[in-house]
């Protein structure tokens, strides 16, 4: 969830001009509780309780051992299409991460942006 809060909170990930979602398998009520403790303000946190939209973007193929998606990022553009998508966290990277710095990120969207 820091991540979510550094990313929303960083002057340049915001110059960028794209939209932050958060998906995850996690229940409302865990997600709700993550909200609160981390003050997550303005970013709409998806539940992907069918896994449908992991699913569709194919990033299983990232799971880690329970099951639930890596750390993943999706690049959509504004005609639905995926401009770019890099995983961090699946457990056979040997440089696995679950938080990437948000200049890294800003980095990689400038690269794909349109």
């Amino acid at each position: 969830m820091k991540q979510i809060v550094d990313l929303y909170n960083d002057p340049e990930f915001q110059a960028l001009n794209v939209g932050l979602v958060s998906i995850a398998f996690d229940s409302r009520e865990e997600q709700l509780r993550l909200i609160q403790e981390y003050g997550i303000a303005g970013v709409p946190m998806a539940i992907d309780a069918d896994h449908s939209v992991s699913r569709a973007y194919d990033v299983l193929k990232w799971a880690v051992a329970s099951g639930e998606p890596s750390h993943t990022f999706i690049l959509v553009d504004a005609s639905g299409k995926i401009a770019w998508i890099k995983d961090y966290g699946a457990p056979n990277k040997p440089d696995r991460t679950m938080y990437v710095p948000p200049a890294e990120l800003v980095r990689e969207i400038k690269l794909h942006l349109r």
